[in-house]
């Protein structure tokens, strides 16, 4: 593939109320971007969360980055020790940025 650059991507659930804080995290480290989406559900080992139940009031968020192992090795080191507080989980996988053409304007 041309103009691609292998990466590592960051899939975190957190409960919503830690989001700032992890945000704040991650920016610590340099991470220059990012995409968040609160009010996610699922299941795990704190039970079911449903952002559109009436009855549960606990909220996840989710946040998902990509970068190169460096900067990835320094979210890493200090996600580790932070992350029980957060109650959340941390997904890491291989992924490949690709470059889009350039357009002029």
């Amino acid at each position: 593939m041309n103009n691609t650059i292998t990466m590592k991507r960051f899939e975190i659930v957190v409960d919503e109320e830690k989001l700032n804080e992890l945000i704040a995290l991650l920016e610590s480290t340099g991470v220059r971007g990012y995409t968040f989406i609160k009010h996610t559900g699922g299941l795990g080992s704190r039970g079911e969360r449903r952002p559109d139940g009436l009855f549960f009031q606990e909220k996840n968020a989710m946040v998902i980055l990509a970068c190169q192992e460096e900067q990835a090795q320094k979210v890493v080191t200090v996600l580790r020790p932070r992350l029980k507080e957060f109650g959340g989980m941390c997904l890491i996988s291989d992924c490949l940025w690709v470059e889009g053409p350039t357009v002029s304007y």
